[in-house]
C-alpha cells in the first residue's frame, strides 16, 4: 500500500494572506507545503466592484528600506509591478498572481476545503475532491467571499457590496446604503458621480471619527472624495442611525431606522434594493470549533497566532486580533507572517535564517504594546 503524503504545512487561501505567508514559509526554509485556493489566486480581489480601489496607496519605497504598503512579500511592490498608486481589485489580483508565479509556490486552485480536523499529531483536510494530511495548517481564507447577510430583519432583501460587479451597471437613481465606513462611502461616491441621489445610514459617524487609526476612521483617500462637489450635492449622510429592518412591498423597499440620539423612528423608501455595506462574517467562522472565542467573537490566539486549543493551527489575515490590536489591513497583518513561519519552521527543526530580514523590514512584531494600546506598527 502506498503511504499517503503528509505535508509539513497546508495553507488554506490563495489571496493576500495565503500567498504572503506562503512566500514567508519558503523564506523560512519550508519546502513541503501546499496552498489550497477555492477559486483562483487573487479571486476575492478580482471580484471587487470595478470602480473600487485600494484606500492605501502603493509606493515603490523599497530603496529606503520600507515595504510598499500593499506589498505581501519582501522585494515586491504592486506600485512597481502594475504602475498604479491605488490599485483596483483586478490590478491587485494580477500582482498576487505574479508573486505566486515568481515564488514558484505550490498552489492548487479550484479546491474547496470542506472541513479541517486533527487526528493525533496530524491535520486532516477534507476537500471537495480529496483528503489531505498535514502537520500544520494556516487558515488564510480571508473574508470577502463571506459577506455578512444577517445583521437585521430583512438583510436578505439587500444587495451586499461584495455582490456588485459595477456601480455603473446598477439600475435606479435613488439609493439607500446601510453602512457608512469605507465600502459604504465608496459606493455612495461612485453612485453620486453618476448623478444618483444617495442616503447613507450608519450607527456611528466614521467620517468624523477623531482618530488616525484606519481600522476605525475613514482613510484620507475616502475623505478627499467626500469633498467632491458631486458627493456633497447628491449624498445625504445619516449618522448615529440604526437600521433595524428592511421590508418589501411590490417593487418598493422600506427601511426602518432608529435615531440613537433622539430615539426617533423613521421609515425611508426606495425603488431599488438597499445596498448593504455592513462588513463581512469572515471565513474564520468556518473553523471556530478549532479555536477558543474572544469576547468580540474572533478567534483567541497565542503569541504565535496559533489556536490555544488545537496546536499547529495558525490564523493569518484580517481576522487576527491581539488584545485591542486589529490587524485588518494588509500592511498590518503581513507583520504576522514571519511570526507564524518562524514558529512552524522551528517546530520542524529548521533554522529559518532569512526571517531575520523580516525584522529589518518591520514585518516581524515581537512586542504588541510597542507604542500604545492600539498600535500595530
Amino acid at each position: 500500500m502506498m503511504k499517503r503524503k503528509v505535508y509539513d504545512v497546508i495553507v488554506v487561501g490563495g489571496g493576500a494572506a495565503g500567498i504572503g505567508v506562503a512566500i514567508t514559509l519558503r523564506d523560512a526554509g519550508v519546502d513541503n507545503f501546499l496552498v489550497l485556493e477555492r477559486h483562483t489566486v487573487g479571486s476575492s480581489f478580482a471580484a471587487w466592484p470595478d470602480e473600487t480601489r485600494f484606500i492605501t496607496p502603493s509606493f515603490t519605497t523599497n530603496s529606503v528600506g520600507m515595504l510598499d504598503l500593499n506589498s505581501i512579500a519582501i522585494g515586491t511592490s504592486p506600485a512597481f509591478s502594475i504602475k498604479v498608486e491605488h490599485p483596483t481589485g483586478e490590478d491587485y489580483a494580477r500582482y498576487i498572481k505574479m508573486v505566486a508565479v515568481q515564488g514558484e509556490l505550490p498552489v492548487q486552485e479550484k479546491t474547496d476545503v470542506l472541513r479541517v480536523s486533527k487526528l493525533g499529531e496530524e491535520f486532516v483536510i477534507d476537500t471537495d475532491s480529496e483528503t489531505l494530511r498535514a502537520r500544520h495548517v494556516i487558515w488564510a481564507a480571508g473574508e470577502f467571499q463571506y459577506p455578512s447577510l444577517s445583521e437585521f430583519t430583512g438583510s436578505d432583501l439587500c444587495r451586499h457590496t461584495a455582490m456588485i460587479d459595477s456601480y455603473e451597471g446598477l439600475e435606479g437613481d435613488d439609493f439607500v446604503i446601510i453602512g457608512g465606513f469605507e465600502s459604504g462611502i465608496d459606493a455612495a461616491y461612485h453612485l453620486a458621480t453618476r448623478g444618483c441621489k444617495v442616503r447613507v445610514f450608519d450607527c456611528n459617524c466614521p467620517w468624523e471619527e477623531p482618530t488616525s487609526d484606519p481600522s476605525s476612521a475613514l482613510s484620507t483617500f475616502t475623505l478627499e472624495r467626500m469633498r467632491d462637489p458631486r458627493f456633497s450635492e447628491n449624498v445625504k449622510l445619516y449618522p448615529n442611525t440604526l437600521v433595524h429592518s428592511v421590508t418589501r412591498s411590490g417593487r418598493t423597499h422600506e427601511v426602518s431606522t432608529l435615531d440613537i440620539a433622539t430615539m426617533d423612528e423613521r421609515r425611508f423608501r426606495t425603488a431599488v434594493p438597499p445596498i448593504m455595506a455592513g462588513g463581512f462574517a469572515g471565513s474564520h467562522k468556518l473553523v471556530m470549533d478549532l479555536f477558543e472565542e474572544r469576547e468580540d467573537g474572533f478567534p483567541l490566539l497565542n503569541e504565535d497566532d496559533e489556536s490555544t486549543i488545537v496546536p499547529g493551527l495558525h490564523l493569518c489575515g484580517p481576522a487576527v486580533r491581539h488584545d485591542g490590536h486589529i490587524f485588518c489591513f494588509i500592511f498590518k497583518y503581513r507583520m504576522r507572517f514571519a511570526v507564524v513561519a518562524k514558529k512552524i519552521a522551528t517546530s520542524l527543526g529548521l533554522p529559518a535564517p532569512l526571517l531575520d530580514e523580516y525584522r529589518n523590514w518591520g514585518m516581524y512584531l515581537d512586542d504588541l504594546s510597542c507604542c500604545g494600546e492600539e498600535c500595530t506598527c
